[in-house]
């Protein structure tokens, strides 16, 4: 039976552009109210904007998630605002665009403690909170089809992905007992400012290309694909969101055949 999302709360890091602002609003659409986290104030409250002409409430915590306090800041701002959080999306994320040996171990831990611990506090916090109050929830990370497999250039990215996958899996069977779900988002590429910033934090000019000009057409999604799928599996909780059903399967011959990962990344997209 699918859940009523009428009303219910939900947390998003990351909010202010791509996956987070879009799932923000198609949560909003839903009817469901938002406290929303982000570093860039003006893009924050634009898309908290985008939420009150929806008729629905929102709160915005601007910040690094990193910074100390962060997840118990959101979801006290949840509690004090609407009573209670029912929903948390672990968002923010970012990616480094440089090959393992050309990474020192400052990159290593900066990329983790975004892209993963920070995660992982928030989520760990949400869950304490929920069974405290005996109340059920659904907990989210968006990790990536490439916590599947390796990238070249990307394995910074790829191993904070891969490692939130492993953790919303076992939190899954950790939390079932107290009526909390745990799922694990794997978008394609999305037309965000992924490859910008990630040029950007690898110290690498940007060139103005956009993802669809780097990887193949049928690789890149809009946003607003991924926040529909998110809703989707707050109605119907799975264990691992999918947009596309082909790069799953992928990502099973990948994982079964190692090598066939050799000969894709062989190929290289034409501008």
């Amino acid at each position: 039976m699918a859940q009523d999302l009428a009303g219910r709360v939900i947390v998003i890091t990351g909010a202010s552009s791509g996956i987070g602002a879009a799932a923000a609003v198609s949560c909003a659409r839903a009817g469901m109210h938002c406290v929303l986290n982000a570093r860039r104030a003006a893009r924050l409250a634009a898309v908290a904007e985008q939420i009150r002409q929806l008729g629905r409430g929102v709160q915005i915590v601007v910040g690094d998630v990193t910074e100390a306090g962060m997840s118990e800041r959101l979801l006290d701002a949840a509690e004090r605002s609407f009573g209670r959080f029912d929903v948390v999306l672990a968002n923010a994320g970012y990616g480094l665009n440089l090959p393992v040996h050309e990474l020192d171990d400052r990159a290593w831990h900066e990329i983790f403690e975004v892209n993963f611990f920070a995660a992982v506090r928030l989520l760990r916090e949400a869950a304490r909170r929920l069974i405290a109050q005996n109340r059920p929830g659904h907990l989210l990370m968006t990790s990536s089809c490439a916590a599947k497999f390796a990238l070249p250039n990307f394995a910074a990215y790829t191993a904070t992905k891969a490692a939130q996958n492993h953790v919303c899996r076992a939190m899954r069977m950790e939390l079932r007992p107290y009526r909390i779900e745990v799922s694990s988002v794997h978008p394609l590429t999305t037309r965000t400012e992924f490859f910008e910033e990630a040029a950007r934090r690898s110290g690498q000019p940007t060139d103005g290309m956009s993802p669809a000009d780097r990887v193949p057409r049928w690789f890149v999604q809009s946003p607003e694909r991924v926040a529909s799928a998110i809703v989707q599996c707050l109605r119907y909780p799975v264990p691992e969101v999918w947009t596309s059903h082909i790069m799953r399967i992928l990502a099973a011959v990948v994982t079964l055949f190692p090598s066939t990962l050799d000969l894709i990344s062989a190929i290289r997209p034409r501008r």
